[in-house]
């Protein structure tokens, strides 16, 4: 099952004050941000999910990893965002990673990573 992540990002006040308010707030399926956005936006994806597995019984739930990349002109605009997510999903999510990326050599953009867990119940 695929979690909730834009209804817990578009929920928080500190993430639409960053990115905008639905339906044009800037967080977007990986891969689906169209070009020439704004300087600060996240895209975000689900590279993999796994069952909470157990011998003798069928899983009960699911675990997915959920990775966020923020980017943008501005490194402080791109840390802020990134802190915002990071405060809304923290409390649905156990988080794994969070980082700075390299500024990007094609786009001059910076980046900040975060990695979440979700346990989600079947």
């Amino acid at each position: 099952m695929t979690p909730s992540v834009f209804a817990i990002v578009s929920a928080s006040s500190a993430c639409r004050a960053v990115l905008g308010s639905p339906p044009n707030m800037r967080f977007y399926p990986f891969g689906e941000a169209p070009q020439g956005k704004p300087p600060v936006y996240a895209v975000w994806q689900m590279p993999f999910s796994t069952p909470a597995n157990y011998l003798g019984q069928v899983p009960d739930a699911d675990n997915a990893r959920v990775q966020i990349d923020v980017y943008g002109t501005d490194q402080a605009a791109v840390t802020t965002a990134g802190l915002a997510i990071r405060d809304a999903i923290q409390e649905h999510a156990n988080m794994i990673n969070a980082a700075q990326r390299p500024r990007d050599p094609t786009t001059r953009n910076y980046g900040y990573m975060l990695d979440f867990e979700f346990v989600t119940d079947r």
